[in-house]
C-alpha cells in the first residue's frame, strides 16, 4: 500500500509530507521511503495559528478559519506529494493536522484538538484520508501523545541494550525500549517551544528561531534561571505524560525571568537550550538508556546536540537517518504507519506508552472519490519495522 503521511508539529512552521510503500510480511512491517518534502505555511496562516494558540483567547470564527485554512494547506501538500513523490498514484493519506490545544489537568488529558479539515485533502487528491488520530487514545484514558511511540518501538526492537528514540520538535518526546519491559513513551518537556518564543520576543518577530544555535553559543547558562525552570512540577511527574505549548509559552518564560532575572538575551537562549538537554538527559538516565536515536528539527541545532551529548556521556547519539528514516520526515512517516495500521484493523497505540486502558484503532476515515474499500483485516500486529533503503549507485 502506498501511503502519504502529513505532519505539522508544535513549531507550526511547515507541513512535512512523506510517502512510503508499506507491506505486512508476517510480524514484520516493511517500509520503503519514496521521498519527502516540506511545505511552509503561508505567512498569514502561520500568523493566525500563532495568534490563536494558548495563552491567547480566540473566537469560533477564528477556529473555523483555521480548520479550513490548515485543511487547504494540508491538501496542497498532499497533492504535491502525490504528484512529486508518488508519480500520481497512492492509496491513502494520513493527516496529523495542526494541534491547537492539548487539554491536560493534573496530568490527565481531558481532550486534544487538531485542526485541518480532512475533506479538503480528500477532495484535492481523491484519496481516502485517516485523520484525528489522537482522540481515540484520549477517549480510552490515554495521553494521546506521543503517538510516534508505536513506530519507534517497532524500529528500536532490532537494537541491543536499552535504546531510545528522541524527537526534538516544539516539545521533546522519547520512546524507551528496555529489555523485559513494556515500551514507554512520554514528553520530556520543551525542545524548541521556549527557544522559539524567546527568539521571537527578543527580536520583535524579526527572527523565529536561533539559527544553528548561534545566539545560545554566544551566551552562558544562568544557573539561577535554570533552577527556576527545572522547578516545574511537570518534570517530576511519572510517565506516561504529555504536554504542549498550552504550558510552555512566552508568559511562562517571562514568569521564570521575573523570578530569576537574566538581562542578556543570549544567556537566556543558552539556558533554554541547556534546559532541553538536561530534561532529556534526566529522562534517559532514569530509564537506563544506552543509545539515543534522534530526529526532528532540533537535530539541526548543533549547540543543542552538543549539550545533550555533554549531559549523556557514554550514551551513543545518532540520527534516525542511520536506521533509514530521514530525521526531518520521521514523524510524517510515523503517521503514515499509523494510518496503514488503522485501515488494516490494527491498533496504533501501546497502552504502556500512552497510559490508555487498552490499545485502540486510531482516527476517523474520510472517503476519497471512489467508494471506500478497506483491506482485509490483518491477522496479527507487527513486532518489527524493516526499512528498505534505496540501493546505492554502482
Amino acid at each position: 500500500m502506498r501511503v502519504i503521511g502529513l505532519m505539522s508539529g508544535t513549531s507550526y512552521d511547515a507541513i512535512e509530507a512523506a510517502a512510503a510503500d508499506l507491506a505486512l510480511e508476517g510480524d514484520t512491517l516493511r517500509l520503503r521511503p519514496l521521498g519527502h518534502l516540506s511545505v511552509p505555511y503561508p505567512d498569514e496562516l502561520r500568523d493566525l495559528i500563532g495568534a490563536t494558540l494558548p495563552p491567547a483567547t480566540t473566537t469560533t470564527q477564528a477556529v473555523c478559519a483555521l480548520d479550513t485554512g490548515v485543511g487547504q494547506a494540508f491538501a496542497c501538500a498532499a497533492a504535491r506529494a502525490l504528484r512529486e513523490l508518488c508519480d500520481g498514484s497512492a492509496d491513502l493519506v494520513v493527516s496529523h493536522g495542526q494541534t491547537v490545544h492539548h487539554w491536560v489537568e493534573d496530568g490527565t488529558v481531558r481532550g486534544t484538538l487538531q485542526l485541518g479539515q480532512p475533506a479538503w485533502i480528500a477532495e484535492a487528491t481523491g484519496l481516502p484520508v485517516v485523520a484525528d488520530l489522537r482522540s481515540r487514545d484520549v477517549a480510552a484514558g490515554g495521553q494521546g501523545a506521543p503517538l510516534v511511540g508505536m513506530t519507534d518501538t517497532l524500529l528500536l526492537r532490532a537494537l541491543p541494550g536499552t535504546p531510545a528514540a528522541l524527537n526534538l520538535g516544539g516539545i521533546a518526546n522519547v520512546t524507551v525500549l528496555a529489555p523485559g519491559a513494556e515500551p514507554l513513551a512520554f514528553d520530556t518537556g520543551p525542545a524548541n517551544a521556549l527557544l522559539d518564543a524567546a527568539v521571537r520576543h527578543f527580536t520583535g518577530g524579526a527572527a523565529t528561531y536561533d539559527e544553528d544555535g548561534r545566539r545560545a553559543a554566544a551566551g552562558r547558562t544562568s544557573q539561577e534561571l535554570l533552577r527556576a525552570l527545572l522547578d516545574d512540577p511537570y518534570y517530576h511527574r511519572p510517565a506516561p505524560k504529555s504536554t504542549g505549548k498550552e504550558h510552555f509559552h512566552l508568559p511562562y518564560l517571562q514568569r521564570a525571568l521575573a523570578a530569576a532575572p537574566t538581562p542578556d538575551p543570549d544567556d537566556v537562549l543558552a539556558t533554554l537550550t541547556r534546559l532541553t538537554a538536561v530534561t532529556v538527559a534526566d529522562a534517559c538516565r532514569a530509564h537506563g538508556v544506552t543509545e539515543l536515536v534522534v530526529s526532528g528539527g532540533g537535530t539541526r541545532n548543533p549547540v543543542l546536540m552538543r549539550m545533550i551529548g555533554e549531559e549523556l556521556p557514554g550514551v551513543r547519539l545518532r540520527p534516525s537517518d542511520d536506521l533509514g528514516l530521514p530525521s526531518d520526515a520521521k514523524e510524517a512517516l510515523a503517521f503514515a504507519v499509523l494510518g496503514f495500521l488503522t485501515v488494516h484493523g490494527l491498533p496504533g497505540t501501546l497502552p504502556s506508552g500512552t497510559g490508555a486502558r487498552r490499545a485502540t484503532l486510531l482516527g476517523s476515515i474520510t472517503p476519497g472519490a471512489a467508494p471506500l474499500r478497506l483491506p482485509e483485516p490483518a491477522a496479527q500486529p507487527p513486532r518489527l519495522l524493516h526499512v528498505d533503503r534505496p540501493a546505492l549507485p554502482s
